[in-house]
């Protein structure tokens, strides 16, 4: 009989050293993990640090260049604000309605004064032009007939003041011839017939010279109706000849010319575009009239004088001082635009201020002037104060 030996099943229990799935004991990975938590959280706080340190250094840098930027603050005597360089604009217009034709120039070009900049289209004034030379040359031949009726009708008074001559020296004779009619008709040298004939005679010798003389009226009459006729005709050469001059002065201003020097900023019409009377065509500025506006409160408005000296520096170029002097103080308070100030600042009252620039300067850099660059003018309240020395004039040369 077999006897079969059952081994009983030996439980298996860790042993010291022995290696888990990863290859290590759990006490170990446990320490590692540990080690490698303090690792990556010192790393963490170095990175921190290091971050916090940059951004301290950047804040440090970024201060001090923002305060190398800052202006130094102003001694007792100045005041300041900023403000945009403007110029005077002007309005090429046409003076008449009408077709433009052609223009000549295009925007950012300079122009000098009476420069032609554009040209109307002038076919139907030199149409009208020609029907005004007509009706003047008919004015003028109407005066030339006038004055011929008036010569004639000059001859015929003349003619007529000579039958009323006649017919005096016919009645003076009628009446010498009655005279002696009368005394012989006493005597009996003569009939009564014949002496009542030669009444008759004076009687008709009278009224033939009224009749001569009613003739030299009309005669006169007829004159005067000349002269008249004269005058008229003479109005109509002027009219005629105003016309003309009318026309020629349209004809003239359809050529556009700018009054000034300047540049060209747009062209608000195009060429083949029908403007209405006064219809813009062309917007320039006047670079010989360059100037800062800007806004001071009231209690710095009032200290300002006409012509004080006012030193502009451009936020495009602050390296240069550009000198100026006050032209206008307006009279009335305003809000502050939003444009210049602050909100808060917008709440107060201010005055505008215009400071031009001079002349000579402007016409040496005149390629150089652009309009709307804001900047900030510093401006001399007390005539005695020193300018500081970063604002001495400094221009480009």
């Amino acid at each position: 009989m077999t006897q079969t030996t059952t081994t009983p099943p030996q439980t298996t229990r860790p042993q010291t050293g022995s290696r888990d799935n990863r290859g290590s004991s759990p006490i170990v990975s446990a320490v590692m993990t540990s080690h490698d938590k303090r690792k990556r959280a010192s790393s963490k706080r170095a990175r921190n640090w290091l971050l916090l340190v940059v951004a301290i250094v950047v804040g440090v840098i970024a201060y001090f260049l923002w305060r190398s930027f800052q202006p130094a603050k102003l001694p007792q005597g100045f005041t300041s604000s900023n403000g945009r360089i403007e110029a005077t604009e002007i309005d090429v217009a046409t003076k008449l309605a009408g077709r433009i034709a052609d223009e000549l120039v295009d925007e950012g070009d300079l122009v000098t004064a009476g420069q032609v900049v554009a040209h109307m289209d002038i076919e139907s004034l030199e149409a009208q032009r020609r029907e005004a030379v007509a009706k003047l040359e008919m004015a003028k031949s109407m005066v030339a007939t006038a004055k011929s009726t008036q010569a004639q009708r000059e001859s015929e008074k003349a003619a007529k003041q000579a039958a009323v001559a006649h017919r005096e020296a016919e009645l003076d004779l009628a009446r010498k011839n009655l005279a002696r009619a009368d005394s012989l008709v006493g005597i009996g040298g003569m009939s009564k017939e014949d002496a009542d004939t030669r009444l008759a005679n004076v009687s008709s010798a009278q009224a033939a010279i009224s009749s001569a003389q009613a003739e030299v009226a009309a005669a006169d009459a007829a004159i005067t109706t000349a002269q008249t006729l004269i005058l008229t005709a003479q109005a109509n050469v002027v009219s005629a000849q105003a016309t003309i001059d009318r026309i020629d002065a349209d004809i003239h201003d359809s050529t556009l010319k700018v009054p000034r020097a300047g540049r060209v900023q747009y062209r608000v019409a195009q060429p083949g575009e029908v403007l209405p009377q006064g219809g813009k065509v062309l917007n320039m500025i006047d670079l010989a009239d360059v100037y800062m506006t800007f806004f001071l409160p009231t209690d710095w408005a009032g200290r300002v004088q006409q012509g004080a000296e006012v030193r502009i520096v451009l936020d495009a170029a602050p390296q240069f001082v550009i000198p100026a002097r006050v032209t206008y103080v307006a009279d009335v308070a305003q809000f502050t635009p939003k444009t210049v100030e602050t909100a808060e600042e917008r709440q107060k009252l201010t005055f505008r201020i215009k400071a031009h620039l001079p002349q000579e300067g402007l016409k040496k850099h005149v390629r150089d002037i652009k309009t709307g660059l804001p900047g900030v003018a510093y401006v001399r309240l007390d005539p005695k104060a020193q300018w500081p020395a970063d604002l001495q004039v400094k221009v480009p040369e």
